[in-house]
């Protein structure tokens, strides 16, 4: 079976097993393994990056179309609680606006993945700036052209 450039080297049952014995829930777990919004986005219209004390380090790339958030991806180098955390809450501001995506909290990410280490909660709020950084980063610079087309 051939081996995807995301997924960890190494058997998939032996990994899931390291990880549910550490503390993360399955559905944290299928996150870090699927990756399923992990890379560059292609024509984003912002790309923002933001590292965390313990690290590591995010960019959030979203694509956007009159205020609401229409892809969002991540690329994480980082452990498996920032990579789900970045992975769930791609999927939780997918659609939505960016008041509502500013909404969207670090208990929402956790209730979204359902248990992850205690000491890997900081991965959660780093997610979670990294997008406010991309969407605040996002307006300023919109209301910048908007003022200089005056």
């Amino acid at each position: 079976m051939e081996q995807d450039a995301l997924t960890p080297p190494g058997d998939l049952s032996s990994i899931r097993e390291m990880l549910r014995s550490s503390g993360y829930a399955e559905k944290a777990i299928d996150y870090y393994l699927t990756k399923p919004n992990q890379g560059p986005l292609e024509g984003a219209d912002q790309i923002s990056e933001l590292t965390g004390p313990c690290g590591d380090t995010m960019k959030c790339y979203l694509k956007v179309d009159r205020g609401t958030i229409q892809e969002a991806r991540f690329q994480v180098l980082g452990c498996p609680g920032a990579i789900s955390a970045a992975m769930a809450l791609a999927d939780l501001v997918k659609g939505k606006d960016f008041k509502k995506a500013l909404e969207v909290k670090d208990g929402d990410v956790f209730r979204e993945l359902v248990q992850i280490p205690d000491q890997k909660q900081h991965c959660i709020r780093l997610a979670v700036k990294t997008l406010e950084k991309a969407i605040t980063e996002f307006n300023d610079k919109n209301k910048e052209k908007n003022h200089a087309s005056v």
